[in-house]
């Protein structure tokens, strides 16, 4: 096995974690995800504009091409996410990260955020290696192991 296909199997384990789970960096937070702005028209009428920032785009980038490198590939119906964020210092409100993150998943792990029908978001303290763990599950898959019917 030469060095590159080493490197690309490691690369592969670091992003798939355990079974069916994501490993991604941190994202940026919401506060830096969107940027607003007053622009004036050619008639000199003004209007605010938002709009997601290049550090946003690059992250969403980042995140579609880890998703398939993993495998992953958008699921159809409702689904069930899973979020643990290892952070690296004691600061960053979780629910700016969220958003960000079912965002960037959208095309990977699924088709839209409108198909995220339960949520769980957990945070940990690890310095030496922060970190999303996401896991995405059809909420089929989560019924049948608690013994529970769809709504």
């Amino acid at each position: 096995m030469d060095c590159n296909a080493a490197g690309a199997v490691t690369r592969e384990r670091e992003i798939r974690g355990p079974e069916g789970v994501l490993v991604l960096p941190v994202p940026p937070s919401a506060n830096r995800y969107w940027r607003t702005t007053v622009a004036t028209t050619r008639l000199g009428k003004g209007y605010v504009k938002t709009y997601v920032t290049r550090e946003a785009d690059e992250y969403r980038e980042g995140v579609r091409a880890r998703a398939l490198v993993a495998g992953f590939r958008p699921l159809e119906g409702d689904v069930a996410v899973t979020i643990r964020w290892y952070r690296k210092a004691k600061r960053g409100d979780l629910d700016n990260r969220v958003k960000v993150t079912l965002d960037a998943l959208q095309g990977a792990a699924y088709h839209t955020d409108a198909q995220v029908a339960e949520l769980h978001v957990v945070r940990f303290e690890e310095s030496l290696n922060p970190r999303l763990e996401v896991e995405v599950v059809p909420v089929q898959a989560v019924l049948a192991r608690i013994g529970g019917d769809a709504p």
